[in-house]
């Protein structure tokens, strides 16, 4: 696991309008969370996997685990190990305190790569207008591994602002990581009680808020940068180069403009202000 671990992204996957026009209410009014959405099906599994081993998302997997120069672009043999997954990530809905709105949602399909030296990076894989298309490289394999670790037991997702990842069991939110222990505890906390917490924590924060127009959204007092005019998810994947990032660890949506527009309604982290040190490294694209 890589929760407490710096990682290492091609892209930052979600567009900044990821939470919409969101009107926040009292979590406390709300009479229960819905049911999480069934993942993604088996044959849009398939479809996101195919991509995930084509020759040009191996191309760029062979640069992504060559970048510290340990092993070389034409050496690292990169291979899928496992099953592609669905990552599920809290909603904003849930964290606006509507009535009924699920904990999490699916958002993106996850594939763990591992190089010929044993390195591990996870996938992100999303359905845009062209087909599936690779959008995110991340390095470790969180993504897949906490979604085994449930055992098929409840569903997994992930709080974001914070990289903890959880799993929905019996009514109640569990946690899967250190993180989440922190902000749960070990025992966990009941799906009202939880909403409650990421309303307190995050409500304040969506779009339309004091801090969205302080431009604190990307995690940070300045604005995020545009997406490029064009740019093609596949080519972008192909023509990776690595870039150290700054003391920010906001989320861009540099060069996933057509993946971007496919996952609007994705993922709080684009809004909110992510922790420090997360991921110490970027890859451009």
């Amino acid at each position: 696991m890589t929760s407490n671990h710096t990682r290492t992204s091609v892209v930052a996957l979600l567009a900044a309008t990821a939470l919409g026009a969101l009107t926040p209410v009292s979590a406390h009014a709300a009479s229960g969370p819905a049911a999480v959405p069934a993942p993604f099906t088996t044959a849009a599994t398939a479809q996101a996997r195919a991509a995930a081993t084509s020759p040009a998302t191996l191309r760029t997997l062979s640069r992504f685990f060559a970048r510290s120069g340990v092993i070389k672009a034409t050496a690292a043999r990169p291979h899928l190990a496992g099953p592609s997954v669905t990552v599920y990530s809290l909603t904003p809905e849930f964290v606006a305190g509507r009535r009924e709105a699920p904990v999490a949602a699916p958002r993106f399909i996850a594939s763990k790569a591992v190089s010929a030296d044993g390195q591990v990076a996870s996938l992100w894989t999303v359905k845009t207008a062209q087909g599936w298309k690779v959008v995110n490289i991340a390095t470790g394999g969180d993504e897949t591994d906490y979604v085994g670790e449930a055992h098929g037991r409840g569903t997994v997702f992930q709080e974001p602002q914070i990289d903890a990842w959880y799993v929905v069991r019996d009514g109640r939110v569990l946690p899967l990581d250190p993180d989440a222990r922190r902000a749960v505890g070990k025992a966990g906390v009941s799906l009202a009680g939880y909403q409650r917490l990421v309303h307190k924590k995050y409500g304040d924060k969506l779009p339309g808020s004091a801090y969205d127009r302080a431009g604190k959204g990307g995690g940070y007092g300045g604005t995020l940068a545009p997406p490029p005019a064009s740019a093609s998810t596949a080519h972008a994947a192909d023509a990776a180069t690595v870039a150290p990032s700054g003391p920010s660890t906001a989320f861009t949506t540099a060069a996933v403009a057509t993946a971007a527009a496919a996952v609007a309604a994705a993922v709080l982290a684009v809004r909110l202000r992510l922790r420090h040190a997360r991921r110490s490294r970027r890859v451009a694209v």
